[in-house]
């Protein structure tokens, strides 16, 4: 691997970093435009970097369709927002089961505990978003236990990003507080990360190795 590419590639996460610094900067001083336009530019530049990475096609879908999520969200269309990360979801998910490495019965039911009793509390006060919060809340939870099925990196960035769209539930629901927004994007940008980077390279022989950047060192 060249000097010139490794370069390259920690300018690519370098850059990412930066960006969600402002962004939660932004969020926690308020600045509006600031807060909206860095927020913009997080899925893209994690995408940059998961390209030079190799990253799966699905994953970089995935991270496609955030980015589109993130842009939505930013407007009106919330349920348009909501349907891109369900796409995300999905991308996250074809690549995770396609790789478990142990399936835990009692991380299902842990994550299925969790989702009903979050369900519960929050139903009541979701109103007409009630149906689409479940629904799109199943299917993060579903990549929460996949992506802990496939390895533990991976497993922290589910359940991370299981964390921030919860934060931003308590807020559908009217029960926000004092620094939600700052642990929403600061849980979000390193959920996505960790998914990203836990995915694991598959080696010559079709067996599971080491994620791509760590083999990349031990040259």
């Amino acid at each position: 691997m060249s000097l010139k590419k490794l370069v390259g590639e920690r300018r690519r996460l370098v850059a990412y970093w930066c960006a969600v610094v402002v962004q939660v900067g932004a969020v926690a001083v308020d600045a509006g435009v600031l807060k909206q336009a860095s927020k913009v530019t997080l899925m893209p530049l994690l995408l940059s970097w998961s390209r030079s990475q190799e990253a799966p096609p699905l994953i970089q879908a995935a991270l496609l369709a955030s980015a589109a999520g993130d842009l939505l969200l930013e407007t009106e269309l919330q349920l348009a927002g909501m349907a891109a990360f369900a796409a995300a979801h999905a991308c996250y998910l074809a690549v995770f089961l396609s790789r478990p490495h142990e399936r835990s019965w009692r991380v299902l039911a842990a994550y299925g505990a969790l989702w009903a009793a979050l369900i519960a509390v929050l139903s009541r006060d979701l109103g007409a978003q009630r149906v689409p919060v479940a629904a799109y809340a199943l299917l993060l939870t579903a990549t929460a236990i996949a992506s802990r099925w496939h390895s533990p990196r991976s497993g922290a960035g589910g359940l991370l990003f299981l964390v921030s769209d919860a934060l931003i539930a308590l807020r559908l629901a009217g029960r926000d507080f004092p620094g939600r927004g700052v642990l929403t994007m600061s849980t979000y940008a390193a959920g996505q990360y960790l998914l990203v980077s836990g995915v694991r390279a598959e080696s010559g022989d079709g067996q599971t190795s080491l994620p791509l950047w760590a083999r990349r060192r031990l040259r």
